[in-house]
Formats: structure tokens, sequence, C-alpha cells
């Protein structure tokens, strides 16, 4: 597909979009991308050449964010993540992406939701006290999130429904969900190599995307080092709460 301009009136907002994500600004961004991107070619397309575009955004979110994370995070959710990426790849053709995202959706928006009745309640997030980690926890959410990532691009959420009421350090936080994101995407090439969903047609449209991509990334970056936890923490309940919502809508 040439660059003209009906390609670049969605490629550029959709990559945008998908680097603040990267960039540290929740998951909500980074679900819009790939539907905005498909509406200038088949959506299995604007997958493959997404895919790319988003290891090296990887690159430069672990760059920015190389000071810091949360190892124990990090531990407990990725044999499962990847154990959900393998499961993805046996059943990619038993298992609609459409039925994923919709049990993702139901999921998210209820997770979502819980926060935002709490707080017009008056219970804020800093009330009680933190989340401990769970093995269990972590391999069940880790596995949905790798799964979800495979299927349907979507693995953002169920990390975020074990990892946000940790109540980590919006530092710690950001620094373990790129880490956890960037090892899950590199994996994903393999299977995706095997399905033939990458070839060198679209490898070439991310070639020409990816300045914009790494440039989006780094003012994502910029940005979250200057929220406060109090800030932070309420915008990412907000964009997972979107990422729900807009999960349902395309399940539907």
């Amino acid at each position: 597909m040439p660059l003209d301009l009906h390609f670049l009136a969605v490629a550029i907002p959709a990559v945008v979009l998908v680097g603040l994500s990267k960039g540290g600004l929740g998951g909500a961004f980074g679900l819009i991308g790939v539907p905005i991107l498909a509406l200038a070619m088949p959506p299995l397309q604007a997958a493959a050449i997404m895919l790319p575009i988003l290891i090296v955004m990887d690159w430069v979110a672990l760059y920015a964010w190389r000071h810091h994370n949360d190892r124990r995070t990090l531990l407990l959710m990725l044999p499962g993540a990847l154990f959900g990426i393998f499961l993805g790849w046996a059943t990619s053709a038993l298992v609609p992406a459409s039925a994923m995202r919709l049990v993702l959706g139901i999921i998210t928006i209820v997770f979502a939701g819980r926060y935002f009745l709490k707080r017009l309640r008056g219970v804020s997030h800093d009330d009680g006290t933190a989340a401990r980690h769970n093995g269990l926890k972590a391999s069940f959410w880790g596995s949905l999130s790798g799964y979800g990532s495979f299927v349907a691009h979507a693995g953002g959420p169920p990390f975020e429904i074990y990892a946000l009421p940790l109540k980590l350090d919006p530092k710690q936080y950001t620094g373990a969900s790129v880490r956890f994101f960037a090892i899950m995407n590199a994996v994903k090439l393999i299977p995706y190599i095997a399905l033939g969903q990458l070839d060198l047609g679209n490898a070439r449209l991310s070639l020409a995307l990816l300045p914009l991509a790494l440039v989006s990334t780094m003012i994502g970056a910029w940005i979250v080092r200057r929220l406060s936890a109090a800030t932070f923490y309420p915008l990412v309940y907000g964009l997972t709460l979107l990422a729900g919502l807009k999960l349902a809508f395309d399940g539907l």
C-alpha cells in the first residue's frame, strides 16, 4: 500500500496514540491504535504493521524507564503471560478475537467501575491498604494478558487489574508495565511470523511510521514523569474504563 493521504490520515493518529500509551499513559490509547489503522486496511494487516512499531516503542520506553521497575510484579506475572501467548497461538483458529474482546471488556468495566463508585462514595485510592502480591492471581491475570495480547491486542486491562490495586509508585508501576509488554511483544514475533502475518510490504510501512512512534513514546514518558500519584491513578483508571468500553464495543 502506498503512503497515500488516506493511509496517513489514519496511521498518524493511530501511531501517536499507541506511542503515548507505550510512554506510560495507560492501555486505552494502545487499544485504539489498531482499530484506527484498520480503517485504511484489513484488521490483520493493521495488527501486523503495528507489531514491529510496538517493539521499537518498547525499546524507547525501556530506555526512558530503565531506572524504575517492580521486579516482583514481573517475576509473578511473566510465566503466566508466556503461557497465555502460547495458548493464543495454539487456539488462534478456534477462538474468535471478538469473543475475547467482549469478555475482557466486561471484566475491565467492572474493575474500573468499582474504583469510580468508591470515589463517588468518598473512598479514595489512598484509603485502605495496598493489595499484596499473590502468585495465583498474578498467574491468572498474566495468562489472560498474554492470551488477550496475542488474539486481540488487548493485554493491557488484565495487567492493570492485577497491578493497579498494588498501589505502586507511578514510576515503579510504569517501569514494570513497560518491561512486561516489551517481553511479550518480542515473544509474539515468533508465532506472528509462523502464521505468515509479517511480510516485506508491511515491514516497509512500519519503518515509515517509526520516527513518529519514537517521538510520541518519549512524550508519553515525559508526561507520566510529571504526574503525582493523586493524578496518575484516576487518569489510568479512567483510561482503563475507556479501554473496557472499547473492548466490549468491538466484541459486540
